[in-house]
């Protein structure tokens, strides 16, 4: 059986036990922008249900001009006001560089991307470097934001300060 197919197997279960409709506006008030790794179970992890929060991943859960835009969308039209960031231990833009991994598409493809693939070495100056651009945004309505590391052999996050004051 395909993977698709056995997805659509599952989403039929989860429809019978279906909470229902929710208001479209996050019932927390609450956005979060994570890594896309598969072992990050999100809603468990931050105690979440369907309706609480807006949910925007991506390879890094690093904050782009999309995130932005995410956000800004986000907090104008739909209330959030809280932003939750989650980067975590062993991430696979760890093992790469921006020039490698262009190279590699290229190679691929025969066409680099015209974006950076945002590959890191320190996850913690990452997750601070995330919160710095969320707080420079000149489009959002709040800038409450904070910043965590999920260890992805105990399950545990681990909260990240931001830059100081002028950094």
């Amino acid at each position: 059986m395909a993977e698709i197919d056995r997805m659509l197997e599952a989403n039929a279960a989860w429809a019978e036990r279906f909470p229902g409709s929710k208001p479209v506006r996050p019932a927390r008030k609450v956005a979060v922008v994570a890594c896309m790794d598969a072992r990050i179970p999100l809603f468990g992890v931050l105690g979440l249900e369907v309706g609480d929060a807006h949910v925007i991943r991506n390879a890094g859960g690093v904050v782009t001009e999309d995130v932005v835009r995410s956000l800004t969308i986000s907090q104008h039209a739909l209330g959030t006001r809280e932003i939750v960031l989650i980067h975590h231990t062993n991430c696979g833009l760890q093992a790469t560089d921006d020039v490698s991994f262009s190279d590699t598409v290229f190679e691929a493809t025969g066409r680099r991307p015209p974006w950076a693939a945002r590959a890191f070495s320190d996850v913690d100056a990452d997750v601070r470097e995330s919160i710095a651009l969320i707080k420079e945004s000149p489009y959002l309505l709040s800038h409450e934001v904070r910043g965590f590391v999920y260890d992805v052999d105990t399950g545990l996050l681990r909260e990240i300060q931001g830059p100081g004051p002028g950094a």
